[in-house]
């Protein structure tokens, strides 16, 4: 029977989306390293608490302080977390490293700047992107549970002469 091009071609294809997905990290780390982000860090946290039902303001209150008593070494931190997910993703080193620190970050970014989201009402037109990225970084686990390892990425070298370093970079058995 034959196969289908996805069939054949997949990858170079889950490669190539990883490093897409990396892509775009690399421009969020971008976009944290400007003056602007740096000026408008504080602000940025306490919006995400703008609207949000009164049960949440404990969590809102706790980040706003924990962030405010430093905020430049805050957003210089999250600009370098960015950046080590971007540089994980677009060249596929400590993957399984990257992309359980993805999700947990994704759900971060999501809880605390993008509020969840919400508030949700009849203005709220979307539920925010941390969540997406999570679910993204979850697809990237599944992928690579199910797939093997990646014959595209700096692991699979890697792997090939450090055995230990399968621990950092593969799920499953593989």
């Amino acid at each position: 029977m034959p196969k289908g091009f996805v069939a054949r071609n997949i990858a170079p294809i889950k490669g190539a989306l990883r490093i897409a997905f990396g892509l775009v990290w690399l421009i969020d780390a971008y976009f944290k390293l400007q003056n602007g982000f740096l000026r408008s860090f504080s602000s940025l946290i306490a919006s995400g608490a703008a609207g949000q039902p009164q049960w949440l303001s404990g969590w809102f209150s706790f980040w706003i302080s924990v962030t405010s008593s430093n905020p430049a070494f805050w957003a210089y931190a999250i600009a370098i977390i960015e950046l080590a997910l971007a540089i994980s993703l677009i060249f596929g080193i400590m993957r399984k490293v990257g992309y359980i620190g993805g999700f947990f970050y994704s759900l971060l970014i999501w809880s605390v700047p993008e509020g969840f989201g919400g508030p949700y009402g009849p203005s709220s037109t979307d539920i925010g992107t941390g969540i997406i990225y999570a679910i993204v970084f979850l697809l990237l686990i599944a992928v690579n549970a199910m797939g093997g390892p990646s014959r595209y990425s700096l692991d699979y070298k890697i792997e090939k002469r450090v055995r230990w370093w399968r621990k950092l970079a593969e799920f499953g058995k593989g």
